[in-house]
């Protein structure tokens, strides 16, 4: 029994703090976002490495982690600390074992970066930086996952959501963690951006335990883009801006393809006086669903023009 005994001991003993991951923090000065997306071999790595607090900056904290890297970093950042001032603090305060196998990136409010990956981090480990970004990894299959980050995040364009999924997507096509795939996160912060009332999550995605999680945070991702430019089109249709709404709009048909959606575009183009815009969006919405078209209100003036019907229903 003390033969086994010993092993049960020694498995115990196993250090388990290590987040061998590779990761993103970014920053979009035009829309006011800052956020970070990670994928590892580990489970729920979105409950330890990345870090936002809208109009502060991002943190992601991973290797041999110190969680506190974290919530201490965006204290600091809050206080006016830029962000090489912060890591040199996080460092110095670190009294925790194994500091020089941490790795820590930080982006600050003006989109000033910092990285530290300490000597001692799983191999391969580094980090790169570019003018908004800043990639890190360890245990990964070598430097190739974090150039490929950067360059993808640079060459996508739109918000910074797409832009950070584009990096991680590179990052795991170029071979990602060398264990292998579990989980996946992104956190992207914008002041008064999130669902509902009061909210700076922007979105805040998680796939904590999946075989393929890169394409499950793609799924997540859609839905959550989809509902948010949702409730964006209500707004700017309340206020009376019907070309930004019908721009939002469009975005709603895009993550959240549906007839409803097309139907919805429809609308919006025919208001705007653009009958073969609303005719094609018409056309796409009865090929999805032939039931959508339901006379009301909601058509309007539409269902009184004869010409416009004729074409959209040419068999009648």
């Amino acid at each position: 029994m003390k033969p086994v005994f010993g092993l049960l001991l020694a498995v115990l003993a196993i250090p388990a703090a290590d987040v061998n991951t590779f990761s993103i923090v970014g920053y979009d000065p035009v829309n006011g976002d800052w956020g970070a997306a990670v994928a590892s071999k580990y489970f729920s790595v979105g409950a330890v490495v990345p870090w936002a607090e809208a109009g502060t900056g991002a943190v992601a904290t991973q290797a041999n982690v110190n969680v506190g890297y974290g919530p201490r970093g965006l204290e600091l950042l809050r206080q006016g600390l830029d962000a090489k001032q912060v890591l040199a603090r996080l460092l110095a305060e670190d009294t925790f074992e194994g500091k020089d196998g941490r790795q820590v990136a930080l982006i600050d409010r003006n989109g000033q970066i910092a990285a530290h990956t300490g000597p001692n981090a799983p191999a391969w480990a580094g980090d790169r930086q570019g003018k908004t970004w800043s990639a890190q990894g360890n245990i990964l299959v070598g430097p190739q996952v974090v150039e490929a980050m950067g360059r993808a995040f640079d060459a996508t364009a739109g918000e910074l959501a797409e832009k950070l999924f584009a990096a991680l997507q590179a990052g795991d096509d170029a071979g990602g963690d060398r264990r292998g795939k579990q989980s996946a996160s992104m956190i992207v912060v914008r002041r008064g951006g999130g669902r509902n009332l009061n909210n700076d999550r922007y979105l805040y995605l998680n796939v904590d335990d999946n075989p393929q999680p890169i394409p499950e945070l793609r799924r997540l991702l859609d839905i959550n883009l989809g509902l948010l430019y949702r409730e964006k089109a209500g707004r700017l249709m309340s206020d009376g801006k019907t070309r930004e709404a019908r721009a939002a709009a469009a975005k709603v048909a895009q993550y959240a393809p549906s007839a409803e959606a097309q139907l919805t575009l429809g609308v919006m183009d025919y208001a705007l006086g653009d009958k073969p815009a609303a005719l094609a969006d018409f056309r796409k919405a009865l090929q999805m669903d032939k039931t959508v078209w339901q006379p009301g209100p909601r058509l309007g003036t539409i269902l009184e023009d004869k010409e416009f019907l004729r074409q959209l229903f040419p068999e009648k």
